[in-house]
């Protein structure tokens, strides 16, 4: 039985190195928009932009905070894409065992 995952927002969303960077920020620290700004080369309002899209994709979620807003790792959208990558996996180890098995067989 083939389970079919929908990751490809998620893939879409980490394609981008800005936003990679700041899920990688965002995965060291929970952080606001300006606390993301000051590590990037980048203004405030793009990084807005790149959270709404991770937002979107479920890789992170937003608490408020007074008037700004924290952003941290949304671990639903991890799981959901680490089981993409690890049947992927498993995929592959499976061809590749098929394929010795055949090739010690011969």
């Amino acid at each position: 039985m083939i389970v079919v995952m929908e990751v490809g927002s998620q893939l879409v969303a980490l394609a981008d190195p800005t936003r990679r960077s700041i899920y990688e920020l965002i995965r060291e620290a929970p952080s606001s928009v300006r606390e993301l700004t000051d590590h990037l080369p980048i203004s405030q309002p793009a990084v807005s932009q790149h959270l709404k899209v991770l937002s979107a994709a479920g890789l992170v979620t937003a608490i408020p905070d007074g008037a700004r807003r924290i952003y941290g790792i949304d671990p639903a959208g991890v799981v959901q894409l680490r089981a993409w990558i690890d049947a992927l996996w498993d995929d592959v180890l499976d061809k590749f065992t098929e394929a010795a098995r055949k090739e010690h067989d011969q």
